[in-house]
Formats: structure tokens, sequence, C-alpha cells
């Protein structure tokens, strides 16, 4: 296990390494600049005020000894100045990251327990399959901003039980009112994988002839399902819920747009639409990072549930 982890994290320093140099690369290749968008906001700055400003950040050296001494200083732990926000790099991606683990965590929580105890109902019950089949089809189709407008309508306008979105103010409680509505959108939207996978791995898992020996023995069906049959089941739902982990922390904009909540997709879109690609960088190698640590994590899990893996 531990020769492993070691491996793997290896593959996730160099894997980091050449996505920063391919991103990198393409942004430097990209038309303009920092300092052409500063002189076309303000026309007093000549041609001398901006060779000047290229020199001071480096921008009249070739790409290669901008990216080298970009990653030193990455390195090094200084990550610079957003452009667009004008404060350290740092104190937005944390808070941002945080905010996005934060709304992931408790979605992915109800989205896993839901849409497994959908699937153990289908694969106990073959009367229940078809409403089953039926809710993940609806979850799956249901596009998650047009549910985040209906949930704000009737919850925030309609009834007023809950706020329309944001975060709370300072020294204002109930925080927890605020991700109501943001994390059922996100979690309802995700039901619908888990729920089938489930469905299907445990179906399959309760034709295993140590299931047939359960059942022999006089095992009741809840506990052969609980016991015997999910773990086996749970071994492909990691591999999703690894995936939706690194896809919910760079791809929930739209529900941070709709719930107006500060985020990494809301970060990164920022950041892109406002060239500044210093944010935009980090934003995608830290995304990158998440979802690699979260691949290993399921991983460690599997082999943890499936000792055949090991």
């Amino acid at each position: 296990m531990i020769r492993l982890v070691a491996a793997r994290l290896g593959q996730i320093a160099v894997t980091t390494a050449i996505l920063s140099v391919c991103a990198f690369l393409l942004i430097g290749l990209m038309p303009g600049d920092p300092i052409e968008m500063a002189i076309a906001g303000d026309p007093r700055l000549g041609a001398e005020d901006a060779a000047r400003l290229r020199a001071l950040h480096g921008l009249d050296q070739p790409l290669h000894a901008r990216y080298l001494a970009w990653a030193g200083s990455v390195l090094r732990g200084e990550f610079g100045h957003s452009r667009l926000f004008a404060q350290p790099v740092a104190q937005l991606l944390w808070p941002a990251l945080l905010a996005s683990l934060e709304l992931l965590g408790l979605a992915l929580m109800i989205a896993v327990l839901a849409g497994v105890g959908l699937g153990v109902l289908a694969a106990l019950r073959p009367r229940a399959a078809p409403a089953v089949q039926v809710l993940a089809l609806l979850a799956q189709a249901v596009p998650s901003f047009w549910l985040g407008i209906l949930l704000i309508i009737l919850f925030a306008v309609q009834l007023g039980w809950l706020p329309a979105g944001g975060l709370p103010g300072d020294g204002e409680g109930g925080g927890w009112r605020f991700l109501v509505l943001p994390v059922a959108t996100l979690a309802f939207a995700h039901l619908a994988a888990y729920a089938r996978h489930a469905a299907a791995a445990l179906s399959q898992a309760l034709t295993e002839p140590h299931i047939r020996s359960a059942r022999a023995r006089g095992a009741g069906e809840g506990r052969i399902a609980l016991r015997h049959a999910l773990p086996n089941a749970a071994v492909p739902l990691l591999t999703i819920l690894a995936l939706d982990a690194g896809a919910l922390v760079s791809g929930a904009l739209i529900t941070e747009t709709v719930f107006a909540r500060p985020g990494m997709g809301k970060l990164i879109y920022d950041a892109v639409m406002g060239s500044d690609f210093n944010l935009a960088l980090l934003a995608l190698l830290l995304v990158a990072v998440v979802t690699m640590l979260a691949t290993l994590a399921a991983d460690l899990g599997q082999r943890a549930l499936d000792p055949r893996l090991a």
C-alpha cells in the first residue's frame, strides 16, 4: 500500500508538471497580454511605459524563461497576485476551494446515500426497480440551472423559507440555510449515476455463490445486501465518486452562478473572462491536483474493500 501511494504521488507530481507546461504555453501563445490591456484601459500609457512594464514583469523574456521563473516562484510558495481582483492569489484560491469542497462534500454525501439507497431498493424489490429507473432518468435529464431556479421560486420567493442565494453576513447565523438549495440542486443532479450503478452492481453481486450460501444459512435479505453484497458493489461506485469530486470542484459554475456562491467554478470563469492568466493557471492546477488525489483515495478505498485488487 505504501509503495502504491508513493508511486501515485510521483505520478501526480509528473502529471501536474506536464499540465503546467502545456497550460502555460497555451496561455502564453494567446493574443494580447496584461500590458496591452493596461494600455487599452489607460491611453496615457505610451510605448516606453509599455516596455518598462514588460521588463518589470518579465514579459520581455522568452516563453520558456518566463515559465521557469513562474515555476520557481510557485515551488517557493510565491503564487503572485491576481490582476483582476488586486489580491494575492493564495488569498483567493483557498477560500474558493473550501467553499466548493463544502458544497461538494454535502452534495455528494446526500447523492451517494440516496442513490445507493435507491439502488438497494431496486435490487431487493424488483417491483420498485421501474420507479427507481424513472427517478434516475428524471434526475439525469433535468438541467441543474432550471432545477435551481425552480427551487428558488418555490422555497425563497413563494414560501420564504430559505434565502435565494449568497452567503450570510458578518455575525449572521444560520449559514446552513444558504447551503440547502444549492446542495439539493447538485445532489439531485448526481443522484442518477449512483442509483443506476448501485442497482446494477448489487443485482450482479446478489448472484454470487457466497450470497447463496448466506441465504442458505438463513440470513435476512437486508443483512445480505448490506453486509455481503454492498461492499463488493461499492468498488465501482468509488470510481464514480472520485470522478464526481474532480468534476464538481471545477464544474459547479452553473450552480454557483445561480445561487451567487463563491467557489472554484466561478473563480476560474471570472479569471478566464478577465484574462487573469496567473489566477486561471493556478486554479486549473489546483483542481487537477484535487481530482488526482480524489482518484488516489478511491483506489485505496477499492483495495481496502477488495483485497484482490492489491
